[in-house]
């Protein structure tokens, strides 16, 4: 797969942990579906906690790139969705450990409710494979 950010000089810097856009050439798309902080059991890991629940997120995220042969070098996109834009930052913490190198592009917003009212956070990403 073959991936190159984009960050223009012509924009403001990313605030975060993402680039303005993503080129990627690859043989297939990985969709993933919008992830929360549910552990194995179904349990929501870290509640109230927005560092917590957004490391489960993204360690669940972990296991379903491995199941497909995939990393998160691969992810050009994700979609962040949050119940308090003031955790913006604690996100971004936990992300960068994450994200390297060439950062996907991004897109976070506010929500008023989760599925389940322990829930803070759900990211969905789109992954380049090949």
């Amino acid at each position: 797969m073959k991936k190159q950010a984009i960050v223009s000089r012509k924009l403001s810097k990313p605030v975060g942990v993402f680039s303005h856009a993503v080129r990627a050439e690859g043989r297939a798309f990985l969709f993933i579906s919008g992830l929360t902080a549910r552990d194995i059991n179904g349990n929501i890991a870290g509640k109230g906690d927005m560092k917590a629940q957004t490391r489960q997120v993204l360690e669940n995220m972990k296991i379903v790139l491995e199941e497909a042969g995939a990393s998160f070098d691969q992810i050009v996109k994700v979609n962040v969705y949050v119940t308090d834009m003031k955790d913006f930052k604690d996100i971004h913490e936990v992300r960068a450990q994450y994200f390297k190198g060439d950062l996907p592009a991004s897109t976070l917003v506010q929500v008023s409710r989760m599925v389940n009212e322990d829930c803070l956070i759900e990211i969905d990403a789109v992954a380049v494979l090949g």
